[in-house]
């Protein structure tokens, strides 16, 4: 995730595990069968830490705003360069995630939307399929390289702006004052 993926080699993982290239290849067949396994373990493990997140949030809004955080986290981590790696040299690998990614994220946005209206801070009136898929599309602009380059847009920021954007779109007023009452709390214990 740090250095990209094409500059390490399956001589550097076996090295770094500790074990021989010939131990390697017996749990899989090649790198790019390493790269699709370690980003299907990583996608699980995110679908584990939502799961968590939504048992763990007072509310939509509450959930939404941890999410955010952990994926700006996650994006913090995440080099432009294993991006671009992913997208040249594995684009069926790419594609897979991408397909993956986009049907997590609609089921995640359309859930705390449902919840969002029942506990009343969401508006009553939201389409929840058209505001998921938005929210599916959003997100793959956020990460396009030729829209928001990474040279001049920080990641964080551009997530932080678009889930602020997002939430102000389908708050209600009690909603809007819910999230006012969290921006606040984060201001005061970043001072």
């Amino acid at each position: 995730m740090r250095f990209g993926i094409k500059s390490i080699t399956m001589d550097d993982i076996s090295r770094e595990l500790g074990i021989s290239k010939k131990t390697l290849y017996q749990y899989v067949a090649n790198k790019s069968d390493l790269i699709g396994q370690l980003f299907q373990q990583q996608a699980e493990q995110e679908k584990e830490v939502m799961r968590r997140i939504h048992m763990q949030s007072a509310n939509a809004i509450d959930e939404l705003l941890k999410i955010a955080r952990y994926v700006m986290e996650q994006l913090r981590q995440l080099s432009a360069t294993t991006v671009y790696d992913l997208q040249k040299y594995y684009p069926e690998t790419w594609k897979q995630l991408e397909s993956l990614h986009q049907r997590h994220v609609y089921t995640i946005m359309k859930e705390n939307l449902e919840r969002g209206i029942r506990e009343g801070v969401y508006r009553s009136n939201v389409n929840l399929d058209i505001v998921a898929k938005l929210c599916v599309g959003k997100s793959s602009l956020i990460a396009d390289d030729g829209l928001f380059p990474s040279r001049d847009y920080n990641m964080s920021q551009l997530y932080r702006e678009y889930i602020n954007y997002h939430i102000h779109g389908i708050a209600s007023p009690k909603g809007l004052q819910v999230l006012e009452k969290y921006l606040a709390a984060e201001r005061q214990s970043a001072e």
